[in-house]
């Protein structure tokens, strides 16, 4: 409905009209009207990479890697080049609502946020150092590895999902830190 009417134009109402159940159950389950659109399991599903990632590695590292793996795990891999698949429809239909309006890009900067600091707890004592100066540049990875990956989003969605999303963001991360960060996953 968002996508066909515009997000400004739907109502919770009508959402709940169209699932046949009461704009309160929708509240339930969706707190706001950007729930709807905006999912979180992609944060979850990051931070817990993040966390089973060894804390050997660099911040850069298991960060990027978690990013590029998650990727993988939401649209079905790398694609075999025959367009997208549902789910990463689903994405790309989610994405576009974001760019195009105001109150869903708020929101996606606060969900960044909560993000961010998903990432940082789920570094755990990995990042502990005795320079006081090693969590400052455990957020500063991080937000650089969520900048590249905003990038990559972008693209994919400008592109109409063409390129396999890992693929753009392991490019992003490489356009941002060399070869710093390997492609996860990707076996040539």
């Amino acid at each position: 409905m968002f996508t066909d009417r515009g997000y400004d134009a739907v109502t919770v109402a009508d959402v709940a009209e169209a699932a046949g159940v009461s704009a309160m159950t929708v509240y339930r389950h969706f707190p706001t009207k950007e729930d709807l659109v905006l999912i979180d399991q992609p944060a979850r599903l990051i931070a817990e990479r993040v966390a089973a990632s060894s804390a050997t590695l660099p911040v850069v590292h298991r960060v990027g890697g978690a990013l590029v793996d998650a990727a993988t795990a939401l649209t079905g891999g790398y694609g075999d080049g025959d367009g997208p698949v549902a789910s990463e429809r689903f994405l790309l239909d989610c994405l576009r609502l974001m760019v195009a309006t105001p109150a869903l890009r708020a929101r996606h900067l606060d969900s960044q946020y909560a993000l961010q600091q998903a990432i940082a707890d789920a570094l755990g004592d990995g990042t502990a150092d005795p320079d006081p100066d090693a969590a400052f540049r455990a957020q500063a990875a991080i937000s650089a590895c969520l900048a590249a990956m905003h990038t990559a989003l972008t693209r994919w969605a400008e592109e109409d999902g063409r390129t396999p999303l890992p693929d753009l963001i392991a490019r992003a991360l490489t356009a941002s830190f060399g070869d710093a960060v390997p492609a996860p996953g990707r076996q040539d």
